[in-house]
C-alpha cells in the first residue's frame, strides 16, 4: 500500500494564514508560526471589537442627542423620559441623525418631549 503524503493538506492550511497575514510588518506576513500567532490574535480582537462596537456608537449617538438637546435648555434624560411618555419610540441612531441633519424637526421632538413632561405631574409633587 503506498504511503500517504500530507503535504499539499498543509501547504493548503499554511496558505490560508499567510492569506490572513498579508499586510502584517516583518516575518508576520512571511513566517507560518509567527503569522500565525499574529491571525489568531487579530481574530480575537475582531470579535470582541464587534460587540464593542456596538457599544462606542450608543455612546456616541448618546452624546449627539445630549448636545443637541442642551441647546433647547434640556438634558438628555429629561428628553428621553418626555419621549416615552409622549409615546414617541424613536432610537437613538435616528435621533441622532435629526439633532445632526435636521434641526427644525428635532426642536419639535423637543417641544414634544417638553409638553409631555409638563402634562405629566411629576412624581414629587404627587409625594408631597
Amino acid at each position: 500500500m503506498a504511503r500517504v503524503k500530507r503535504g499539499t493538506t498543509t501547504h493548503a492550511r499554511h496558505k490560508k494564514v499567510l492569506e490572513k497575514a498579508k499586510g502584517y510588518r516583518g516575518r508576520s506576513s512571511t513566517s507560518f508560526r509567527i503569522a500565525l500567532e499574529k491571525v489568531e490574535k487579530a481574530q480575537q480582537y475582531a470579535y470582541r471589537d464587534r460587540r464593542n462596537r456596538k457599544r462606542a456608537f450608543r455612546a456616541l449617538w448618546i452624546q449627539r442627542i445630549n448636545a443637541g438637546v442642551r441647546e433647547h435648555g434640556m438634558t438628555y434624560s429629561r428628553f428621553m423620559d418626555g419621549l416615552a411618555k409622549a409615546g414617541i419610540t424613536l432610537d437613538r441612531k435616528i435621533l441622532s441623525d435629526l439633532a445632526i441633519k435636521e434641526p427644525e424637526s428635532f426642536a419639535a421632538l423637543v417641544g414634544h418631549a417638553r409638553d409631555a413632561l409638563a402634562a405629566q405631574p411629576s412624581a414629587s409633587a404627587s409625594a408631597a
